[in-house]
């Protein structure tokens, strides 16, 4: 389950010394859709015209970052993180996808997302200015990619909460707890790597790569390979950790069957005399008053000789 945040699925927002949303589109402003109804469906297929394949594109939880056009319509497929109520993956990433033409621009996710309000929020602090819709999918890329870094943030915490809790005891929630962590860092590396790719794509496309504002250029690519060193070196992190008390199990269960054989072989020793004075055949302490003490006395020094010898080479 997808966790909600607290902003209209569909908005509409200028470009004036940051966003600032209104209650109806005009001409270049952008247009924010989140989990689109059947409603908002029909206004993007109908009204907008946008091309129904770029819409079923988006849907696919699968979808991998790209750019493509259609009929004068360009498709901008990244991936974003999101936080979700989801025990099992507590962070995971999905789609988001821009499409524009001419004077109309909309991004499309089909979850909830902290990303485009927080940016929002953030154009307004900073007065930024949006030159065009190019410069507008680079800077969701680095709001994006800003939100993989706080949400690795996250994640370091979870791993070092695991890590203290194993330290106490090694049982199979704090493990699976760190399988978690470690498929999330999996979609986050993996999301992040098309993301990288989907950036240089953009960066390189000649009719518009000389407009570019160099700056934005660089800061992108800086925060994404930052965070995508980040999810590497946690990744690198937990994959060390997992072996290391793996390892830690395994020999655990070595000194266990060490402790089990030595206290076996040792109760095995007055069980075998036992055996042999017990058997019906004469020898020489059938008639002696004293012969059940003399066995037991052997099987006490010889059990305790056994035990004194593992003891020495440390098997308990």
């Amino acid at each position: 389950m997808i966790k909600p945040c607290n902003f209209e699925m569909k908005a509409f927002y200028n470009n004036n010394n940051g966003l600032i949303e209104t209650k109806e589109w005009t001409p270049n402003s952008w247009i924010s859709i989140e989990s689109p109804s059947e409603t908002e469906k029909k206004y993007l297929l109908e009204e907008l015209q946008i091309p129904e394949a770029f819409y079923n594109d988006i849907e696919d939880i699968d979808e991998r970052p790209r750019v493509e056009m259609e009929d004068g319509w360009t498709l901008i497929i990244m991936r974003v993180p999101i936080k979700s109520n989801d025990i099992k993956l507590p962070f995971q990433t999905i789609p988001l996808g821009v499409i524009f033409k001419d004077d109309i621009c909309v991004t499309i996710t089909f979850y909830r997302t902290e990303i485009i309000h927080d940016f929002m929020l953030y154009s307004r602090r900073k007065n930024i200015e949006v030159k065009d819709n190019f410069d507008w999918v680079l800077r969701l890329l680095l709001s994006s990619s800003v939100w993989y870094l706080k949400y690795l943030k996250q994640i370091n915490q979870k791993i070092k909460l695991a890590e203290d809790n194993l330290e106490k005891s090694i049982k199979n929630e704090e493990l699976q707890a760190l399988l978690q962590i470690e498929k999330c860092l999996v979609f986050f590396i993996t999301s992040l790597k098309a993301n990288h790719v989907l950036f240089h794509r953009i960066k390189n496309l000649k009719a518009h790569r000389e407009y570019f504002d160099p700056d934005l250029l660089e800061d992108v690519d800086i925060e994404l390979g930052q965070a995508q060193d980040t999810a590497n070196i946690y990744s690198n992190i937990l994959t060390g950790m997992m072996d290391a008390y793996a390892s830690v199990i395994s020999n655990n269960m070595n000194n266990i069957m060490k402790q089990m054989t030595s206290i076996s072989i040792i109760l095995m020793i007055p069980t075998l005399i036992a055996s042999l004075y017990g058997m019906n055949v004469p020898n020489g302490l059938e008639e002696s008053r004293f012969g059940f003490w003399i066995l037991l006395f052997v099987s006490v020094i010889l059990s305790s000789f056994g035990a004194f010898l593992f003891k020495r080479r440390r098997w308990f």
